[in-house]
């Protein structure tokens, strides 16, 4: 593990939100880059349950101090609170500094901070497709992002030292960089990972509708509906943000749902049922594939 250590330019990383993501994102620079200081910010109580998890080495409540300070910024935070935070942090970076956020959208994001990152400080828009459905610094885990594809807004022959620093900062900690721009990503996470959770909600709300005093039919609910519902964990909280700065393209996706469904419902009975299901058995084959 020594020569990814030697060939990363950072010394000090701060990272702004301490929860799941940012602090797994902490814990796993810890681990396996423990020359790098971290610093935290969050809510105090966030922060300081961060420092007890030995997630950051310190933590600190003035924003500006922790930014200029830094090589590496990492914001793990809501869409709106990386937004509203950008115009600080681009005025407080060090030029030599790389900024990264690790929103769910990205297209917004890329769009404002094509706008406050002219000169000096990088910015590099990042999205982890990592995570769980429960949140907080208490369930952040330093191998969230092992065997998982993280994107990055960049293309892969970036001739900045520091963006190739972070990519092999994510393939040390386990994950796989795929790059491509804003738009596309946007796209894309609409389709995987925005649908699904949307299916999960209305599947969860079918489910609670048609359940009777009795219990049933939820009472008789298997491994496979708990599977299904799994994302039916996620707070709303974290999912504002992504359906306000992606309606275009979720709406395209629920659309296309909507059709299959309907595609579904008019060929119960026929032979092309079972099209369908042979279709569906392929793509669940080759998502086991890709691991």
């Amino acid at each position: 593990m020594s020569s990814p250590k030697t060939a990363i330019p950072f010394s000090r990383a701060t990272v702004i939100g301490t929860g799941l993501i940012g602090g797994s994102f902490a814990l796993a620079l810890r681990r396996h880059f423990p020359n790098i200081t971290i610093t935290g910010f969050d809510e105090p109580d966030v922060a300081n349950r961060a420092l007890g998890r030995d997630a950051v080495q310190e933590i600190t409540g003035d924003m500006a101090s922790a930014v200029r300070g830094a090589d590496l910024i990492y914001m793990a935070l809501p869409i709106s609170k990386i937004l509203e935070l950008m115009p600080l942090i681009a005025g407080h970076a060090k030029p030599e500094a790389l900024v990264t956020d690790a929103g769910s959208t990205k297209t917004l994001i890329a769009v404002e901070s094509a706008k406050l990152f002219k000169n000096g400080a990088r910015f590099l828009g990042g999205h982890p497709i990592a995570g769980k459905e429960v949140s907080g610094i208490e369930n952040a885990d330093e191998n969230l992002f092992r065997n998982t594809r993280y994107t990055l807004i960049a293309e892969e022959n970036d001739a900045d030292p520091r963006v190739q620093a972070f990519a092999r900062i994510l393939r040390t900690v386990g994950a796989v960089p795929v790059w491509c721009d804003a738009e596309t990503h946007d796209w894309a996470a609409g389709v995987v990972s925005h649908l699904p959770q949307l299916l999960a909600v209305a599947l969860a709300s079918v489910i609670r509708e048609e359940t009777d005093e009795t219990g049933l039919p939820l009472s008789l609910a298997g491994p496979g509906v708990k599977d299904m519902l799994r994302l039916a964990g996620s707070p709303y909280g974290v999912w504002r943000d992504i359906t306000h700065t992606n309606s275009e393209n979720i709406a395209r996706a629920l659309d296309r749902l909507g059709q299959a469904i309907e595609h579904l419902r008019t060929n119960l009975t026929s032979k092309a049922l079972e099209k369908e299901f042979r279709a569906a058995n392929e793509i669940y084959r080759s998502l086991q594939k890709q691991g």
